[in-house]
């Protein structure tokens, strides 16, 4: 006779594992964090850990430290190059070209397609619609060859490889956390998109990897540039994302993923330049 299922016998909760209820270790956490980063931000292999969907907040807090692996790489190309006695222009363009292939051309994406709808759309939604259009103007090639340009001038720019690898890992650090105070500034401009779906930056978690962010790159650009140079690529930093801000809030009302991206190409820029100054 088949039992119903009122008929079975009533069995208690099934006790749960000793260790379901304890926290996740902070240095677990971080590894999660640093791998969900190095997964948006570049092309790097990660491993077989399981996908999750991003989150700004949580990228926030490892970024700095995700930023020098994305940079270790190049780095050790320039270092190579500069070892084996190439020129430094020379160097500076392989290791710029190997960046690109490791960030999967991110930031110059981003600024091509800012540069593009910025000043290429009368209305909103004629600068958006361009955005999100694959398809590269004039203003978008023109923002890729002076991105590219003058990084590689800036890092070939510098007599000593050391100086040039630390002050080329310390603006990357401090240009892809930076730029995250746009989802603090503005709000998403479209409903779709990398950046809304990512989810905004709470100021916590911008403000705890802006500090290792700052503790990073004084480490690596210390030694090169001493603290007016750190303090000055700090300032002019700030000036970029304020202008930056206000531009968007003036065009486009709110943030993308494009504009988040290019504002990390503009601050990478801004502080080599501060750097170049003092070094």
């Amino acid at each position: 006779m088949e039992m119903q299922l009122n008929d079975r016998p009533q069995r208690g909760p099934e006790p749960r594992p000793a260790n379901e209820n304890r926290p996740v270790p902070a240095e677990t956490r971080l590894g999660d964090d640093l791998v969900m980063g190095l997964r948006f931000y570049s092309r790097l292999p990660t491993g077989p850990r399981q996908h999750v969907r991003p989150n700004l907040s949580r990228m926030a807090l490892a970024l700095p430290f995700t930023s020098l692996v994305i940079g270790a790489g190049p780095v050790a190309v320039l270092l190579a190059l500069e070892w084996l006695g190439t020129p430094h222009l020379f160097s500076a363009a392989l290791a710029v070209a190997v960046m690109v292939i490791v960030s999967g051309a991110m930031a110059e994406d981003a600024i091509a397609d800012a540069a593009d709808g910025l000043f290429g759309g009368a209305t909103i939604e004629d600068r958006l619609a361009i955005m999100k259009d694959s398809r590269h103007g004039t203003y978008g090639v023109s923002a890729i060859v002076l991105l590219l340009g003058l990084r590689i001038a800036a890092v070939g720019s510098v007599a000593n490889p050391l100086e040039a690898a630390g002050i080329w890992l310390a603006a990357g650090v401090m240009a892809r956390s930076g730029a995250l105070w746009l989802t603090l500034a503005l709000p998403p401009a479209r409903s779709g998109g990398a950046a809304a779906s990512a989810g905004a930056v709470t100021r916590q978690a911008f403000g705890v990897g802006a500090v290792f962010a700052v503790v990073l790159s004084f480490v690596l650009a210390g030694f090169a540039v001493g603290v007016l140079g750190l303090i000055a690529a700090y300032g002019l930093c700030v000036l970029v994302v304020w202008g930056w801000v206000t531009l968007c809030r003036r065009l486009i009302g709110g943030q993308t993923g494009d504009l988040i991206g290019a504002l990390q190409a503009l601050l990478e820029i801004a502080a080599l330049t501060a750097f170049m100054i003092f070094v």
